[in-house]
């Protein structure tokens, strides 16, 4: 499985002095911990346990499971028996067991350069525990979920912890969803309250995120779901009054005449809630597979999957990855550049660096704005060591080139790190070559929503890297490469990406939807979790990805259900049946290609694809905006009626060796959508 020793060749490696430091220093004590964590993870774990506070101790296995359809309900329990807080361990255990409370648990960087805020572990407990009274006095407790809409502030954390806190379920939706997005979430999970807040500015381009939240909250009562509460923040309106109980500033661009709607008889305002409000709040002790938060993804139906993770498992994993993948260390500055609303946010973000007592840059800002060398300006003004990001926004600054990299010295850099979507050989040079100059290890992870926490990963000290590579398993997970028939494949080989056995972080079940959990991951392959990823083991055992194998896309890190476009695109009526397929993209990776085929007597033109790209984007948010699309009189089906998209996949990228086409039920279909190709994509 892993190779007894690490190649020499063809690899490159990090610093001598990195290794010094290292938590895992080596190759070989990379795999002699790997072995243990698979042959013996009861005692691995347990070790990693010891770090935590747990008000009582668990019983039985550190880990019971069943991966087999066959033989029962598919089930992943870690810790049964024990309690504890997760918000507790991050907060109150840092302040007052390990003396952490004067380090900066966050450097808050506002969309305006000079809009800051620095944010101490001590304060971020106050701030918590403030808001967990709120969220009590609101009737909120343990089991209920809660809805978070919110930009990159530091209360969308204190938010997501004061929950954590009381036992309450978070339920964050990222900011640039629609309001139709966030209706379906917020009735998937039966949420009881939404927190939000007024709006802010993405760069230039400013998002009143209350009138969303409002038409959201009316699409629910529309469809018989009301939700009585909404908590709204001030961010761009907040006046000098409001700092009561906040130490957040005033935003260096406020949006006096933003249009914020109101209604008294829902809406409730975070800052006046805050008033008078205590800062003490004793947590509530929670068993470990208690749910700790769902995050919808795309699934390959069209409908998104609510993702449950629980409490004590995906602590471990969160902290003991975050440690290891970054090789963390006390005086480090750590800066991951995702957003919260995505699952690296939630463990990279939030739990696994708070875990670690780890002082953190939260950005709310673009990596283009106001100039292209933005990130590296905050990389020198933070001193940021480990530097996490995707390679879309890479390949968006390689255009720019090496210059406004190299006007900052970016000396503090240690570890660089991407996530999202398999980086390509070039990018990933250019990484390594320009932001780190040749001296900073590059750790490509690859991981998921439904793991919690990255499962193949370089270590910086101890993996010989191969660029665009993810490399080896972190420690406890099993990988195994399958054919079709669901044969297991060794050495050299490609297919697909299934794990043979589970690790605490990975998830529980799809929320409120058990038998659609079994049957996404489990049913193909019987005995395996399936990553619904394709995947290559070169001669050194090396895991390269290769790509999403299901009907979905991965579109700047985002992953995007072909189902769930389709259907915000026949929902136009002018459009009878839509295909959606990846095109290949310089910057974003895969770019959404469409073809619709219109009800008759409608003519496509300029002002109708408008409307359908208008359409995908209130639908779903401006992430699924197609990039072409494109008139199609017919589709190539098969004779029992199957679109046949591989097909498709091949006229988008203008490619004429289509394989076997024998199965067609009209191939004249084929030549004709090729000549209606999409004047620009090319």
């Amino acid at each position: 499985m892993i190779p007894d020793k690490a190649p020499k060749e063809d690899v490159l490696h990090g610093p001598e002095d990195l290794k010094k430091e290292a938590h895992i220093s080596s190759f070989e004590k990379y795999k002699e911990l790997y072995i243990k964590s698979i042959e013996n993870p009861d005692e691995f774990w347990a070790d990693v346990a010891k770090n935590f506070f747990w008000k009582s101790k668990h019983t039985g296995p550190f880990l019971d499971y069943n991966f087999d359809v066959t033989k029962g309900e598919i089930y992943i329990k870690c810790m049964e028996g024990a309690t504890t807080n997760i918000c507790y361990n991050l907060l109150d255990y840092n302040v007052h067991e390990r003396r952490l409370g004067e380090r900066v648990a966050f450097h808050w960087e506002g969309n305006e350069p000079g809009d800051e805020l620095t944010v101490t572990y001590r304060e971020l407990l106050q701030r918590v525990c403030q808001f967990a009274n709120v969220l009590k006095f609101q009737g909120v407790k343990k089991g209920d979920r809660v809805s978070i809409y919110m930009p990159m502030v530091v209360e969308l954390v204190v938010a997501m912890l004061a929950c954590a806190r009381i036992g309450a379920v978070h339920s964050i939706v990222f900011a640039g969803f629609s309001a139709e997005s966030l209706c379906e979430r917020i009735m998937d999970s039966q949420c009881s309250l939404l927190i939000t807040a007024d709006g802010f500015y993405r760069g230039d381009k400013l998002i009143n995120l209350k009138l969303l939240a409002d038409e959201a909250l009316q699409k629910c009562r529309d469809k018989g779901f009301p939700v009585e509460r909404c908590i709204m923040l001030k961010h761009l309106s907040k006046e000098p009054e409001d700092n009561v109980g906040s130490q957040s500033p005033p935003a260096k661009r406020p949006c006096p005449d933003l249009q914020v709607p109101w209604n008294p008889d829902v809406d409730l305002c975070w800052h006046t809630l805050l008033r008078g409000t205590s800062d003490e709040c004793e947590p509530e002790w929670c068993e470990s597979e208690d749910p700790l938060f769902i995050l919808y993804t795309s699934g390959s139906t069209g409908k998104p999957k609510g993702v449950l993770h629980t409490v004590s498992g995906y602590m471990l994993y969160t902290a003991t990855t975050f440690k290891l993948v970054f090789d963390h260390h006390p005086d480090d500055v750590y800066w991951c550049t995702a957003d919260i609303g995505w699952i690296t946010g939630h463990s990279y973000i939030t739990y696994g660096p708070l875990a670690n007592g780890a002082t953190s840059v939260l950005f709310e800002g673009l990596p283009t704005y106001p100039d292209v060398g933005r990130m590296w300006e905050i990389v020198d003004k933070y001193q940021v060591t480990k530097f996490y990001t995707a390679p879309t926004a890479i390949r968006m600054l390689m255009k720019f080139g090496s210059e406004p990299v190299q006007k900052y010295k970016r000396e503090s850099l240690k570890v660089l790190g991407t996530v999202g979507e398999p980086i390509n050989p070039e990018a990933w040079q250019w990484y390594y070559n320009v932001v780190g100059d040749k001296r900073c290890p590059v750790v490509d992870t690859f991981w998921q929503t439904e793991t919690g926490g990255h499962v193949l990963t370089p270590l910086p000290a101890a993996t010989p890297m191969k660029p665009g590579s993810a490399t080896f398993p972190f420690f406890g997970v099993v990988p195994a490469i399958l054919n079709e028939s669901g044969e297991e494949l060794e050495g050299p080989s490609e297919g697909y990406l299934v794990f043979k056995q589970p690790w605490p972080g990975v998830m529980r079940t799809v929320y409120g939807n058990h038998p659609r959990f079994e049957t996404t991951y489990f049913k193909k392959f019987p005995g395996y979790y399936v990553t619904g990823d394709g995947c290559r083991r070169d001669k050194d055992g090396y895991y390269w990805i290769t790509g999403r194998i299901d009907d979905m896309l991965n579109v700047s890190g985002h992953l995007l259900s072909t189902a769930e476009v389709e259907s915000a695109l026949v929902e136009h009526e002018a459009v009878a049946e839509a295909a959606v397929v990846g095109r290949p993209h310089p910057v974003k990776g895969e770019s959404l290609y469409c073809f619709v085929s219109l009800t008759d007597g409608v003519t496509y033109n300029c002002t109708l694809e408008a409307e359908l790209k208008r359409q995908v984007r209130e639908k779903i948010g401006a992430i699924a905006t197609p990039d072409f699309i494109q008139n199609a009189p017919g589709l190539p089906k098969t004779r029992s009626g199957k679109i046949m998209r591989r097909v498709l996949r091949k006229i988008a990228c203008n490619e004429r060796d289509l394989g076997d086409t024998s199965t067609l039920a009209d191939s004249s279909v084929v030549e004709q959508l090729f000549q209606n190709r999409c004047c620009t994509a090319v």
